[in-house]
């Protein structure tokens, strides 16, 4: 019910397999202990992030632009040319980019994930394409265009495609455009069928699509952005699109990034899941703020059960910087939490450094063996019943509103699971009351911490009581 996602780098990670075993890897010739690695996680998918045909003026972009040349140097001392590449969301094409292996070698993998009963997902960016894209030659009307008037007011706008000609940059509304993209334009009914008839392309690739920045694709916010240049976008773009695919492949799954908490509103025009942004935001910052993540975790389920959850992705500071000494509370939350959950790259290794998206090199770090241990435990919880299909309440503490330490409950009719976090300094006493533990006994409850260190019984239970001790930044399952 609740697929468990690994998230990859493609162009990074098949280059370091080229490394490792001294040969060419492509995505037909995978060493099978990356598989055994996926299946012993219990990955239920495998996102490849960044295997469309890369776009020349990206790459130009990104070698020259100041500001990213910066973010290369804070993550690798010295840049050659080769280790920059054109941006995995500046797509001109969706065919599969030749140096991965190409279309058939991406066949391949998806056809020995599975054999090992993993799906695959792919990207699908609807906001823009990238500037030398393979439609603009022919029609330059699916992109927003820009007068001469507007762009001498705004110069830095739009795109010079022909002499004297404009189209708008991609871009967010609350930030610069991406000057390596041209913004579609949803208004025109063939834009809408062009982009449709990528998602067929695709869908026959793999069975699910991680939609970047969807939200910008519904019509309120797309004509708010750009029914001044573009026109009126008369009808949406999802529901119809997500419907026509489902169509032709019953089973294959849309997830939504999503921000501006428009999240239910996509999930209503078709989504599986979507991003779920606040909870990041709640249990990232810096005091985690628990009474916001404990809210928000009271959603109504026909809500939570369609989010996507997660701690980092590629476009996130890692956890185990950001996150910190809460790291392993945290992961243990995201684990125990319904919805999809999303999983990065070395997160469950501990690395601390953000890769720019533009750089297919990597620095080097050192893996951090006791999250690792810790994070295979999770994945194995969450396969538990109690974790795929329980219900969630909020438990009541008997602890100060400010201790920065909450609790939940999942519940089936015939099981239970209670997760404690504390995500202060201070080592906290707590007991709680539930219903549900009368008829256990104490031998029945089994439990996993986070911490290493911790080597005497954690869990007292008498008289329908449970009182727990957790140290600084514990986190804590019991499970009956």
């Amino acid at each position: 019910m609740f697929p468990l996602v690994y998230e990859i780098n493609t162009r990074i990670w098949l280059k370091k397999l080229s490394k490792e075993h001294n040969r060419s890897v492509t995505l037909a010739n995978i060493p099978d202990k990356e598989f055994t690695f996926f299946t012993t996680c219990g990955f239920d998918m495998v996102w490849l992030m960044g295997v469309w045909k890369p776009s020349q003026y990206s790459k130009a972009i990104a070698t020259a632009h100041p500001g990213l040349r910066s973010s290369f140097l804070e993550h690798i001392a010295q840049i050659e040319p080769d280790d920059i590449a054109s941006s995995p969301y500046s797509i001109p094409s969706y065919t599969v980019n030749e140096a991965l292996g190409g279309q058939e070698e991406l066949l391949l993998f998806r056809d020995k994930l599975h054999g090992y009963g993993i799906k695959l997902m792919l990207d699908f960016v609807p906001n823009h394409l990238a500037l030398d894209n393979e439609w603009i030659p022919e029609h330059p009307e699916f992109f927003v265009p820009v007068s001469k008037a507007e762009q001498s007011q705004d110069p830095g706008s739009g795109f010079e495609y022909e002499r004297g000609k404009y189209l708008a940059y991609g871009k967010d509304p609350y930030y610069d455009p991406w000057t390596d993209t041209l913004q579609l334009n949803y208004a025109k009914k063939k834009t809408r069928e062009m982009m449709t008839e990528n998602l067929f392309r695709i869908s026959a690739l793999c069975d699910a699509v991680r939609c970047d920045m969807a939200m910008l694709m519904l019509k309120s916010v797309f004509n708010t952005t750009w029914g001044n240049l573009g026109g009126a976008m008369k009808e949406e773009f999802w529901h119809s699109a997500i419907t026509a695919v489902k169509r032709l492949h019953p089973g294959f799954i849309f997830l939504a990034e999503s921000y501006w908490n428009k999240e239910w509103e996509l999930q209503q025009q078709g989504f599986d899941f979507t991003y779920d942004k606040p909870f990041y935001d709640y249990i990232s910052s810096a005091p985690v703020n628990v009474e916001k993540l404990a809210g928000h975790m009271q959603a109504q389920w026909d809500y939570q059960k369609h989010l996507c959850r997660f701690l980092e992705n590629h476009d996130e500071p890692r956890a185990a910087e950001k996150i910190g000494l809460n790291n392993k509370a945290a992961a243990m939350v995201l684990m125990t939490a319904p919805g999809m959950h999303l999983v990065h790259q070395e997160q469950m290794e501990g690395f601390k450094h953000k890769i720019p998206v533009q750089l297919v090199k990597q620095a080097p770090e050192s893996d951090n063996i006791n999250l690792s241990v810790l994070y295979k435990k999770l994945f194995a919880l969450q396969k538990q019943k109690v974790f795929q299909e329980g219900e969630i309440e909020r438990l009541k503490l008997n602890m100060a509103n400010n201790s920065h330490c909450f609790g939940f409950h999942r519940f089936t009719p015939d099981a239970h699971a209670f997760i404690l976090a504390n995500f202060s300094a201070t080592g906290i006493a707590i007991e709680f009351q539930h219903p549900s533990t009368e008829p256990f006994a104490i031998e029945t409850m089994n439990v996993l911490s986070t911490s290493a260190d911790k080597k005497n019984s954690v869990v007292h239970y008498a008289e329908n009581v449970i009182r727990v001790h957790l140290l600084p930044h514990e986190g804590l399952v019991i499970t009956c």
